[in-house]
């Protein structure tokens, strides 16, 4: 059952915070990814799915409650083995709701990518609903070899049932250890974030594609991914609020800005498909639950 926002400020108002721990290992077993985990608190992974090969291991992590309020965190730790290749997303939004008393709501997820391990984590967008104070990041640690495809989608208030996102903070943090580190904080109150040209521009949904490799992406893959996302945003909707950088010799990053959510994801996930494509010669076979 989910938090709703009036039984998150009941919580708040008893002093009550809910953590969560999930530690999450992928290890190659005879030819077969094989995903094992250990929980503390409501944080789950639901039962692996191989709907592409055995190679490869989709998973869903949950979190029964639904939603974080000030005070409760979310701790994800995921280990990738030698030559393992982990797809991790989740069922829905991660919603952060309204903080009463000031406590911060944190999401934090830290992977570590053994030699020749993939991983994609894909979440379904954060959504951050007005008045919350709330933290999300993502740290990745890649040995040599060793590669990941991450996204980060924020939804800034809820403006289709006329809650614009008017208060509250959202901080972010995505980080490539060694290599690239991305943080910044989003406050309702900063007009000139939220509404100017160099900000948001009035669109309430940020999303960013990272590639990112523990070695140094050849010159020949990197213009192929590259011109492969750019050719997709010249005829994509977000074609004017949308951007392909490579700002690291290990790093490939994709921004889109849009006013909902549904054409940021949309736009990542084709993109997705292509990188999978174009850098590991895989088919874009999506997680089931994306069909849903």
């Amino acid at each position: 059952m989910s938090k709703s926002p009036e039984f998150s400020s009941q919580v708040q108002a008893l002093g009550s915070a809910w953590r969560a721990n999930l530690d999450l290992s992928y290890a190659r077993e005879a030819g077969r990814c094989v995903a094992r985990y250990k929980h503390d608190g409501p944080l789950r992974i639901l039962k692996s799915l191989y709907p592409e090969s055995e190679a490869v291991c989709h998973n869903v992590m949950i979190h029964p409650p639904g939603g974080l309020v000030g005070g409760d965190r979310l701790q994800v730790t995921v280990a990738v083995g030698e030559g393992a290749h982990g797809l991790l997303t989740t069922p829905g939004a991660t919603r952060f709701y309204r903080s009463e008393a000031g406590a911060i709501a944190t999401q934090a997820v830290r992977a570590t990518l053994a030699a020749g391990a993939r991983l994609e984590w894909l979440p379904l967008e954060a959504l951050a609903y007005p008045g919350c104070e709330a933290r999300n990041e993502a740290r990745f640690a890649l040995a040599p070899g060793a590669e990941m495809m991450c996204w980060d989608i924020t939804a800034l208030g809820l403006p289709v049932s006329g809650h614009p996102f008017e208060r509250g903070h959202f901080s972010q943090h995505l980080e490539v250890e060694g290599v690239w580190l991305e943080q910044g904080l989003i406050a309702a109150e900063d007009d000139l974030l939220m509404n100017g040209l160099l900000g948001l521009a009035g669109r309430r949904c940020l999303a960013t594609l990272v590639f990112a490799a523990g070695s140094m992406i050849s010159r020949s893959r990197q213009e192929r991914a590259l011109d492969a996302v750019r050719a997709l945003i010249e005829t994509h909707a977000l074609r004017e609020f949308a951007g392909l950088t490579a700002p690291h010799g290990q790093v490939l990053v994709l921004r889109a800005l849009s006013e909902l959510t549904e054409p940021s994801l949309d736009l990542l996930r084709q993109a997705w498909g292509l990188w999978r494509h174009e850098l590991w010669g895989l088919p874009a076979t999506p997680p089931r639950l994306w069909a849903m």
